[in-house]
């Protein structure tokens, strides 16, 4: 018998993972910053259930959140190693929170795009503390028994990570006025209207453009407000007369599907602050840009 005093069965221990995945997903992701690496988590975490004895687990969820956190910090520290020698900017791989808005967690934290770009900068270890704690609420001793550290400890990992996302992002803004910015940064992208992008882009604005060394996205981030607005109204002839536009969610927040022909060429994301624009995404890697479109189609 089960420890709970259910039979274990295959069919039982399927049951207790499907309920957990989608909670054992969204850690995973935000931890990784990508949905295919969260995926060969659920793909281990799932094989070592199996075999597993699971008569001496006492609660499945809280077994399964542990390995499969493990699992993401493990992977996360070989995918730093490759992002080194990513061609060009990294972001994120955008995902489709119509269904889940919070991704399996208790609060859509560590979820947007910008605040994921941000916790890049962060040691695998103190970006899952952060996660664990800010978008599933898990109590510190909790935290520090996933991570296998003390609890002040895990109250440092969170401090830690809450200090570098305050000083490196102002006061967003409501979901509304973000969609309202989009479509007048839109709008003046695609006419190369230059006093109307410097005047909804901030100072520091930076545009990052993630083509994975496969397309002519620019292989530098485009930093500060005079380059962003003339490199777009450089771009604008080129760039958006065969353009199809889209209105879709990625990572909780409006963003913009761009195609051509039938095919989508890029996903643009922003970060708007109370003072504007503060951060420009575009996914252009196919790689990334395909799990995302496929997921729209369900």
């Amino acid at each position: 018998m089960h420890a709970g005093g259910r039979p274990d069965t295959l069919d039982q221990a399927t049951k207790d993972f499907l309920s957990a995945r989608p909670r054992l997903f969204g850690i995973a992701y935000r931890v990784l910053g990508s949905a295919v690496e969260a995926e060969d988590v659920m793909q281990e975490t799932w094989l070592r259930w199996q075999n597993t004895d699971r008569t001496k687990v006492l609660e499945p969820a809280a077994f399964l959140t542990t390995v499969a956190t493990r699992l993401a910090i493990n992977l996360a520290q070989s995918a730093r190693v490759r992002r080194e020698s990513y061609v060009g900017p990294w972001l994120p791989e955008p995902v489709d929170t119509t269904e889940d808005p919070q991704l399996g967690a208790e609060r859509a934290e560590a979820l947007e795009m910008a605040v994921l770009l941000l916790l890049e900068k962060l040691n695998p270890v103190e970006r899952t503390a952060y996660v664990l704690r800010e978008a599933f609420d898990y109590p510190y001793g909790r935290v520090s028994e996933i991570l296998e550290t003390s609890e002040a400890n895990a109250r440092q990992l969170v401090s830690r990570a809450r200090r570098h996302l305050a000083a490196e992002r102002r006061e967003r803004v409501t979901p509304a006025a973000h969609r309202r910015l989009l479509e007048v940064f839109l709008s003046a992208a695609r006419t190369g209207d230059l006093s109307v992008l410097e005047d909804v882009l901030t100072a520091d604005v930076v545009s990052y453009s993630d083509g994975g060394g496969i397309r002519g996205a620019s292989k530098i981030p485009v930093i500060g407000r005079p380059h962003v607005s003339r490199y777009l109204v450089a771009f604008a002839p080129r760039f958006w007369p065969q353009a199809d536009i889209r209105w879709v969610e990625a990572n909780g927040l409006p963003a913009v599907l761009i195609s051509a022909g039938g095919n989508a060429v890029a996903l643009l994301s922003v970060d708007i602050s109370t003072e504007g624009i503060d951060r420009l995404m575009w996914v252009m890697n196919p790689a990334k840009l395909a799990p995302y479109v496929a997921s729209l189609r369900d």
